[in-house]
């Protein structure tokens, strides 16, 4: 005969268990919302609207919106250069609704950042740059923004992925850029994306239109370099050499005959008048496989290779020239970039 009567004594340590296991579910939710706020308490008052163009009275005829981090209490905040763009008028409207003029000090549209000043600030809410190389994915992150023009969003994530490459509105790739699937929509460019220690460890620069969960920043130690290159000297330095050019493939015959492994190389196609690569007799038509030793198989490898540690050296470089290769020397200079 089956007995279908219960245990209440079996059963009572099941029903604790359950009970205890959804006690620690709550506790990680608990956990995971004290850390989100904890950022956005520390961190949301530092974070401000960037605003371009004249002032106008009806906020339909208001010009670019944007966010950006203030990094200093006098005043120093870091933002993406296609927020500000070329415009001559810029304000800062804070959490409080607080607006001031700022002037921009410089922008790297290479990196898409740009570095603005508070006309006037003193003993601001700021917060500090932290170190991007000590991510690792899956780590929490937090965004915050103005993403529409809806002051103070905070969204959460993690990271996605690290070392990602994206292009710059200049045509220059961006390395070193961190994924997450922290929600972004336009407004939050400029933006931080921090850490669970608070630290701002990314400027949230890019979305993939079309695509949900996939999102970009730029790291928070190409910021910090950005950041001491436009302090110093008004613009970041970079290495120029004055050629254009497209990758493309290296002829098998070519490599063969040249006893190099490349299959791709740059390709150039313009050669500027009295520019170092002009002094060296670079031609159109010449493929450049391989500059201080450094491998190039195409056109983002040369631009990469051309950092501002190489201003002012004299390099070696290696291009094929009709099948034959030859080596050159190159002396890259300094050059600040076109106004933009």
């Amino acid at each position: 005969m089956l007995d279908f009567t219960s245990d209440t004594a079996a059963d009572a340590p099941s029903a604790a268990t359950a009970d205890a296991a959804r006690q620690d579910d709550r506790a990680l939710l608990d956990a995971y919302s004290n850390a989100v706020i904890d950022v956005t308490d520390r961190v949301g008052p530092a974070v401000v609207r960037v605003e371009t163009g004249p002032k106008v009275r009806n906020a339909r005829e208001r010009g670019g919106l944007g966010s950006g981090i203030v990094i200093s209490p006098d005043g120093f905040v870091l933002t993406n250069s296609h927020v500000v763009g070329s415009s001559k008028e810029i304000r800062l409207r804070d959490t409080e609704g607080f607006v001031t003029d700022a002037h921009v000090l410089g922008v790297d549209p290479d990196t898409d950042l740009a570095l603005l000043r508070a006309d006037g600030a003193r003993d601001l809410p700021y917060a500090s740059l932290g170190n991007s190389k000590t991510l690792r994915r899956g780590q929490l992150v937090v965004a915050i923004g103005n993403p529409l023009g809806f002051e103070s969003t905070v969204t959460a994530g993690v990271v996605s992925a690290l070392g990602r490459s994206i292009r710059s509105v200049s045509g220059r790739t961006i390395e070193d850029v961190i994924q997450t699937d922290a929600a972004l929509n336009p407004g939050n460019s400029g933006g931080p994306l921090v850490s669970s220690k608070g630290e701002v460890i990314g400027i949230n620069t890019a979305i993939i239109n079309g695509a949900q969960g996939i999102c970009f920043a730029v790291a928070s130690n190409t910021a910090q370099f950005v950041l001491s290159e436009i302090i110093r000297h008004g613009y970041v330095r970079r290495a120029y050499i004055g050629v254009a050019g497209q990758t493309a493939p290296v002829p098998r015959r070519h490599a063969v005959l040249a006893g190099v492994e490349n299959k791709m190389g740059a390709l150039l196609m313009q050669i500027e008048p009295d520019s170092p690569a002009a002094r060296a007799s670079l031609l159109p038509g010449d493929v450049v496989i391989r500059l201080d030793g450094i491998e190039i198989n195409g056109v983002d490898d040369l631009i990469r290779a051309l950092d501002h540690s190489r201003i002012d050296r004299s390099l070696s470089m290696d291009v094929l020239r009709l099948g034959r290769l030859r080596a050159i020397e190159i002396h890259p200079i300094g050059r600040k970039p076109a106004k933009q």
